[in-house]
């Protein structure tokens, strides 16, 4: 089983600037793809719970370029764990070019996403739903063993929100 999830992409020449190469928004762009149908094929009871009252506000996102990747181009954008709190997720990204079978690094990518619930204007800190806890246990960048959830929330400073 793989640590990561995948979601698969052909780049398109709408994505690219007027030099050819994939104009920089867009790795930002796959992010929010990726973890959306994470959330669709990984957790979609918590698709349900952003009808509702909660919601996942993106509090950074940031990508690192290594090499240069055109239209028609495949993209593997690789999401895995990074950092579970009670109210926060961080997640890390791979962007991996394939071609003719191999595969080649040509960004990294980091997101941290915290969970609110409540009307607009008025929202607060939630506990990341259970649900979405369990679906990303297998993605974690360490490998999880007995009592991994408590290693998770404590491992980067505490209980940190």
């Amino acid at each position: 089983m793989e640590t990561y999830y995948e979601y698969r992409h052909i780049v398109s020449f709408e994505e690219t600037n007027l030099v050819g190469n994939v104009y920089y928004v867009n790795y930002l762009r796959w992010q929010g793809r990726c973890r959306e149908m994470f959330l669709l094929e990984q957790a979609p009871d918590v698709l349900d719970e952003l009808r509702g009252d909660l919601k996942l506000f993106t509090l950074r996102s940031e990508c690192e370029y290594l090499a240069e990747i055109t239209a028609f181009d495949e993209l593997s954008v690789r999401m895995r764990l990074e950092e579970l709190t009670q109210t926060q997720i961080a997640f890390a990204f791979d962007y991996v070019h394939l071609r003719d079978g191999a595969e080649f690094l040509v960004a990294r990518g980091r997101q941290r996403v915290a969970c609110m619930r409540g009307p607009n204007g008025n929202t607060r800190p939630a506990h990341v739903p259970e649900s979405l806890r369990r679906a990303l246990e297998g993605y974690s960048i360490w490998a999880p063993g007995p009592g991994a959830a408590d290693v998770l929330v404590s491992a980067r400073g505490g209980g940190r929100a």
